[in-house]
């Protein structure tokens, strides 16, 4: 579904994963200052929406997902993760509710999906499920000045979410040119995606299906902290996420990279990362930010020292510690005890 601010001059159309939006409007390093020190408003609308409506939605997605819900107060903001029986993230999601649906947006792609999952999971409850995507878009707003911006988007937003960079509006899709020029005249300027990946990055946040793979637990991209509540009840794929936190450590874990400045590429999605010459994980996102440089997202073996040089598909990198290796384990067994019972 092609954005219609793809036919705003200068809109440079963006790939792979985030087709169907502009990757930047001809100057993705202003874009980015523009939301450093004003306001940038970023067309996230390739991304899914779904609605869930009915008096047992909020108890019942508190059954179903990682986050506690039951109780979500009405206009809040909460992550939370759909876990398969093995404890690994199935589906990452972004929710707020309004006092009579519950608003849902997810990665491109991923909402049929996640619609087919929730369905089959009814049964008795007054719960309905619906894919809004057609209806409904992400337009996302950045910086010092965004409230005054993107007050018109708050106007006629069905809900908004506080999200890896700026605010998130859920709008009628039918009024996305309408709602990114009256923010514009409210001081906001069009960003690219890519102007946003690279905020997105710089603060460490991650992108299911992007920074992730089928093996991916909580822990080992910090999801532990934003996406998940460890007081919570029974849940597909507790007993994972309970055994890693006490007693384990994740296999992985997340690392941000400072890539060379002086190679003109950066490392693809899924490239390798490599020390001493042996693959220790895989690149999950890289971009350019307009003070940091090419910066990025990887996943590297818990093991790899975290004062150690990598190499990125094939860029040098250094790596700053987002998961420590040492992330788990929470509980303290008093051995000494135990052995004299």
């Amino acid at each position: 579904m092609s954005s219609p601010l793809l036919a705003t001059p200068g809109a440079v159309p963006a790939a792979g994963l985030d087709a169907g939006v502009a990757a930047h409007y001809g100057d993705p390093v202003r874009e980015q200052r523009a939301m450093a020190r004003a306001a940038g408003l970023v067309d996230r609308s390739h991304h899914g929406v779904v609605s869930v409506t009915g008096p047992d939605r909020l108890s019942w997605l508190h059954s179903l997902t990682s986050q506690h819900l039951e109780a979500l107060p009405a206009g809040s903001t909460a992550q939370a993760l759909i876990l398969d029986p093995n404890g690994r993230v199935e589906h990452h999601l972004t929710l707020t509710d309004d006092g009579s649906t519950t608003w849902i947006h997810v990665e491109p792609g991923t909402a049929p999906a996640l619609v087919e999952f929730l369905d089959s999971m009814r049964f008795m409850l007054r719960v309905e499920v619906a894919d809004v995507t057609a209806d409904y878009a992400v337009l996302s707003v950045a910086g010092p000045d965004a409230a005054t911006a993107a007050a018109p988007l708050a106007a006629v937003a069905a809900g908004q979410t506080e999200g890896a960079v700026g605010t998130d509006y859920l709008v009628p899709r039918g009024q996305l040119a309408e709602l990114a020029a009256a923010a514009g005249d409210g001081g906001a300027k069009l960003a690219g995606i890519w102007a946003y990946e690279a905020f997105r990055i710089a603060a460490h946040q991650v992108r299911y299906g992007l920074d992730t793979d089928h093996k991916t637990i909580p822990h080992e991209v910090g999801w532990i902290e934003s996406a998940v509540h460890l007081s919570k009840g029974c849940y597909r794929g507790q007993e994972t996420v309970a055994r890693v936190h006490n007693l384990g450590h994740p296999p992985r874990r997340l690392v941000f990279l400072h890539l060379d400045g002086s190679v003109d590429r950066l490392p693809g999605h899924g490239d390798e990362v490599e020390l001493d010459g042996k693959a220790v994980g895989f690149v999950g996102s890289a971009a350019r930010h307009f003070e940091l440089g090419p910066i990025g997202l990887a996943l590297v073996r818990r093991t790899v020292p975290v004062d150690q040089p990598l190499l990125a598909g094939g860029v040098a990198a250094a790596q700053e510690v987002i998961v420590p290796p040492d992330a788990g384990a929470n509980v303290t067994i008093d051995r000494a005890a135990f052995a004299r019972r």
